[in-house]
């Protein structure tokens, strides 16, 4: 019980658009013209990761947002309150059960994970995600079906947000079928032997 105290707040939605907001002021002063061509581009990079990281979370929380307010699900801790008492549009905290804020926020950062994090890494940053969202249950905030749904609903939203930045060039390309991939220059880190991109011809 002690330990879900202290990991719940993980799902909170600072974590998710606080740094990228940071990232993205930074990139603003950053002098673009005296920076080499690698350097130019491992900034390039993670200004992309930071606009795709705060695009997923603020797409996220405020889809969440709005369908807390439509459902106006009672929270368990409400006295009386069964599992389908709904009051939409309550606008109150006590009805704001469904979908689960915080897992929707770890959802879209597993979302995240899975499409952009190398595979040795993700399946055990994944599963901290699945336990963060699990902890809205062990506290008492929510019931299980909140945390699956607010969880789904973020990954659904991140896989939006990476479709959309595929289909304008950005750290993805576009697959014909399944999930876009990450482009070969999209790389948070120097190598050792950058890939340079080819140009192929559009014919």
């Amino acid at each position: 019980m002690a330990l879900a105290e202290h990991s719940t707040d993980f799902g909170l939605g600072g974590w998710y658009l606080i740094p990228p907001a940071i990232m993205l002021m930074a990139a603003n002063l950053l002098n673009w013209q005296a920076l080499s061509r690698r350097w130019c581009m491992l900034a390039y990079n993670w200004t992309s990761f930071a606009f795709f990281m705060l695009s997923a979370a603020g797409l996220s929380g405020l889809a969440v947002t709005i369908l807390k307010h439509i459902f106006g699900r009672a929270r368990p801790n409400v006295d009386d309150m069964g599992v389908f008492s709904f009051h939409p549009f309550a606008f109150s905290a006590s009805f704001a059960s469904f979908p689960s804020g915080h897992a929707t926020m770890v959802g879209s950062a597993a979302g995240m994970l899975l499409l952009l994090a190398p595979r040795w890494v993700k399946y055990v940053l994944v599963a901290f995600t699945v336990w963060i969202a699990v902890t809205r249950v062990v506290v008492g905030m929510h019931y299980p079906s909140d945390t699956i749904a607010g969880f789904g609903l973020g990954i659904g939203c991140t896989v939006i947000v990476a479709l959309v930045f595929a289909r304008l060039g950005f750290i993805f390309q576009q697959m014909r079928v399944g999930l876009p991939v990450c482009r070969d220059t999209f790389r948070l880190r120097f190598t050792a032997n950058p890939r340079i991109p080819v140009k192929r011809d559009a014919s």
